[in-house]
């Protein structure tokens, strides 16, 4: 940390980093304390598009982590952000829940199957067969296509679950038409956050547990990387990738101090 200039801002990934399976990781809690004890500014990150800021803040909450709805930034907002910059006023076929649909609602869009300007896949816990065959005739007729994430698989009590990149790739196979992806590791996704608190990214670091997507994601957005060993990537993995993060620690509990 003393190769750059003081760190004033934060973002940090949310599974992995601060909770695994609804569990807090020990030590995230003294981590979001000290980060609000601290004015320092935040945002926790997710792929997830399924969940509004409100709904991922109480589910924190439920964790024992008091973090503010308005410092969570997920796939969603970044997405509908992406396209109010692209085509304020804009029309799209939403394939996704409440946190896409609303944010989309948000910056103005109209949501309709009815010649719409984008086909915007998001996750969402029942794909519909009918929703995939309307948004693929969709894209054919000219829609473009996005998607909130290239997560092919989520988690579940039961096990793995296809998620957004694998539908997407269903769509692309059926269309020929490669989706723009919004979400990590897309280094978008970061500079919408960092914009959101106003950061700047010599001084801002980025906490996550995947070197595939957050850490990749904000050294391409310039920012100071660490990974934390609590989530997917672990130690002996490291040395695979042909970049590396900034800084490796165990997990946040060892980041307390450097607040």
């Amino acid at each position: 940390m003393t190769q750059r200039k003081r760190i004033d801002s934060w973002l940090s990934d949310m599974d992995g980093v601060l909770v695994h399976e609804g569990r807090p990781i020990p030590g995230a809690d003294e981590f979001i304390k000290r980060l609000k004890e601290s004015d320092k500014r935040f945002r926790v990150l997710t792929n997830n598009s399924i969940y509004t800021q409100r709904d991922l803040s109480v589910r924190l909450a439920g964790a024992g982590l008091d973090v503010p709805a308005a410092s969570i930034w997920t796939s969603a907002l970044a997405t509908a952000q992406f396209l109010d910059d692209q085509r304020p006023g804009g029309s799209a076929y939403v394939i996704g829940e409440a946190g896409l649909t609303t944010a989309l609602h948000e910056v103005g869009y109209i949501l309709t199957d009815l010649d719409p300007d984008y086909v915007v896949l998001g996750e969402t816990r029942t794909y519909s067969f009918t929703q995939i065959t309307r948004a693929i005739r969709l894209i054919e007729s000219g829609a473009r296509f996005i998607a909130t994430n290239p997560d092919p698989i989520g988690p579940s009590t039961e096990g793995s679950l296809p998620a957004c990149g694998a539908v997407a790739a269903m769509i692309t196979k059926a269309t020929g038409v490669e989706p723009y992806f919004v979400g990590k590791p897309n280094p978008r996704m970061m500079r919408s956050a960092l914009n959101a608190i106003e950061g700047h990214s010599e001084t801002t670091a980025m906490i996550g547990d995947r070197m595939d997507t957050d850490i990749i994601s904000g050294m391409e957005a310039g920012l100071f990387t660490i990974l934390v060993l609590t989530g997917v990537t672990q130690r002996d993995q490291i040395d695979r990738f042909p970049y590396r993060p900034s800084l490796v620690v165990d997990s946040v509990a060892d980041l307390v101090d450097l607040i």
